[in-house]
């Protein structure tokens, strides 16, 4: 199926204003099924996991929340559901733990899960000489860790607050989410002198409209379908980088099914371990 045919910034050239901007142009790309496919943040939390941070029902609730995403994109319920569980399992662990945690993290899952196209559009950026910030709402140690391996100018997520290098299991402020990656752009673009009449922003999910809205040359990466049907609507491109959309769904409906039989076989099979002692 053919997508809408305005041209995105691509491979091929990315579209630069006519006139000069009064500031720099960026482009800010969301991490969860944009760039990566899934959630970070699940993976992140079966490593944790394996080493111990969490319960056997907390992992089955985590993988529970991921394949709702795979399959139906995000909800805003289930969102605030998995921040309040975690931030309530990460209370007086070390920030720097979890940092060492995620990079190992990145290298043995995470990097294996970013889709080319998306590379390479962050690729195009770098090498047109533009800002590339990540907007997440992961945690912003994990947004920046992610940053830095993708070589990118930087990362604003949600911020979990700490005290003497341990998280006390509070917010600051509220998730990076919606309205509020918006506003954290634009903040980022008065203090940053970034131009947003001339700048990009990619996203997977109709909560990144307000992030996508901000910018002059939004562009929906993966999109689900309220976003897709918002796109077409209003004549964003849409880019696929997931291969054919049922072939994908039904791949990804597979891998989340897949995923949560592993996650629940893991769990039984501690439980009669500790059944055996």
């Amino acid at each position: 199926m053919t997508e809408p045919t305005s041209t995105p910034p691509g491979p091929s050239g990315l579209v630069e204003p006519s006139a000069a901007p009064a500031g720099r142009p960026a482009a800010f790309f969301d991490v969860d099924n944009t760039i990566i496919r899934g959630a970070s943040a699940f993976h992140l939390a079966v490593g944790l996991y394996r080493r111990g941070f969490f319960r056997n029902w907390d992992i089955v609730t985590f993988a529970i929340h991921q394949s709702r995403y795979l399959m139906f994109g995000e909800n805003r319920r289930q969102i605030d559901e998995v921040r309040d569980k975690g931030l309530t399992i990460m209370q007086g662990h070390s920030v720097a733990e979890v940092v060492a945690i995620a990079e190992d993290i990145y290298d043995e899952v995470l990097s294996l899960r970013i889709f080319p196209g998306t590379q390479k559009l962050l690729d195009d950026h770098l090498a047109a000489g533009h800002e590339v910030w990540l907007i997440t709402a992961t945690p912003v140690e994990i947004g920046e860790l992610i940053a830095r391996r993708l070589g990118v100018t930087g990362a604003l997520g949600t911020v979990a607050e700490h005290k003497d290098g341990f998280y006390t299991g509070r917010l600051v402020g509220d998730m990076l989410h919606g309205k509020a990656k918006a506003s954290a752009v634009r903040e980022l673009a008065a203090r940053e002198n970034l131009d947003l009449t001339a700048s990009y922003a990619y996203g997977d999910s109709t909560n990144d409209v307000p992030i996508l809205s901000a910018v002059g040359f939004p562009c929906a990466i993966n999109p689900d379908r309220r976003l897709r049907r918002h796109a077409q609507t209003v004549g964003w491109p849409i880019r696929e980088f997931r291969g054919r959309r049922r072939a994908a769904r039904r791949s990804a409906n597979l891998a989340s099914l897949a995923g949560l039989a592993w996650v629940a076989g893991l769990v039984v099979r501690t439980i009669r371990r500790g059944a055996r002692i």
